[in-house]
């Protein structure tokens, strides 16, 4: 009976090598990880303020919905007075259908966007909170240390390690042999035990060193180049989301003084229809110029919240 064991010895210089790339395929997996949980960080960042959009429309198409419905109600008592004709009846009549339509619209939204939630998170939808995340610096820059960078920079680590490493094991390493025998030359004899140590040294150089330092380097290039042009990629994308919140701040002051001035002048239009001083399609128009404004505005704010989140996104930021 004969067991050889062999084990592999290192080679000068493979130990540390080996050591420091097997931390770096550690790091990069840390960082694989972070980069997972913001892309997944982005998707509920979406889905958020998409139901938050959706909930709000909702809400302002029932209110016009109640909006309308006390109007028609006001043209019926008056049509039964004699005070507007039966025309007028017809319209008031089409506006409560037409805002009736607009919440049918507004829940068929909301369900989707709810179902998309839920299917993201596993959670019940939110309500409609809208709580905007606090907004970057007001000159935000991009550094090492965003996710999607930090992901490259340790793959490129790892490819660099693994290089190093290559350089190295020129050819195949020594082995360690600890032989043990045991044997007689018949069944009378007793056996005989030999213990056998020894080290085996390979001749020549590897037939793969030169295939694994090809693709070591190669892969530190691809790496060093996709860094660079997701640097590139990263911080413009930062640029145009800042871009963003400055527009959407500009649209949501222009928004808001819009819905001022349109709820003053419902306010003028209705009491003067109550008079008899303005006709019902007037009335109607002020009617629908001041819910639209109202609408806008209240989308602007939403939507200047979800620009913050989309620019705490760009940055590499996790939602607080």
């Amino acid at each position: 009976y004969e067991a050889p064991p062999a084990a592999p010895l290192w080679l000068p210089g493979d130990g540390p090598r080996s050591r420091a790339a097997t931390q770096a395929e550690g790091a990069a997996l840390e960082a694989r990880l972070v980069a997972s949980r913001w892309r997944i960080a982005g998707e509920v960042r979406d889905a958020y303020w998409s139901l938050q959009l959706a909930q709000l429309d909702r809400e302002l198409a029932q209110q016009r919905l109640t909006g309308a419905q006390q109007l028609a109600g006001d043209v019926t008592r008056r049509v039964r007075a004699g005070d507007l004709a039966r025309s007028d009846q017809h319209q008031a009549d089409g506006a409560v259908a037409a805002a009736g339509g607009a919440v049918a619209v507004a829940q068929v939204a909301v369900a989707r966007a709810a179902q998309r939630w839920t299917a993201l998170t596993g959670s019940a939808p939110p309500a409609m909170e809208a709580q905007p995340e606090s907004a970057p610096s007001a000159s935000p820059a991009v550094d090492a240390g965003h996710p999607a960078l930090g992901e490259l920079i340790a793959k490129s680590e790892v490819a660099r390690q693994v290089r190093s490493l290559a350089d190295v094991q020129r050819r195949a390493n020594p082995e360690l042999v600890v032989g043990a025998t045991r044997e007689r030359g018949s069944f009378d004899e007793r056996y005989g035990q030999t213990l056998t140590l020894g080290v085996r040294i390979p001749l020549g150089r590897s037939s793969t060193h030169r295939p694994k330092v090809a693709m070591a380097a190669a892969d530190q290039v691809v790496g060093e180049v996709q860094l660079a042009l997701e640097q590139d990629r990263v911080r413009a994308e930062a640029r145009a989301a800042a871009g963003r919140v400055d527009a959407a701040r500009e649209v949501l002051a222009a928004a808001e003084r819009r819905a001022e001035l349109a709820v003053e002048s419902r306010g003028f239009f209705d009491k003067s229809f109550r008079l008899g001083e303005t006709d019902l399609p007037t009335r109607l128009r002020a009617e629908f110029e001041a819910v639209e404004a109202e609408r806008e505005s209240a989308r602007s704010r939403i939507e200047l919240a979800a620009a913050i989140s989309q620019l705490r996104q760009a940055l590499g930021l996790l939602p607080e």
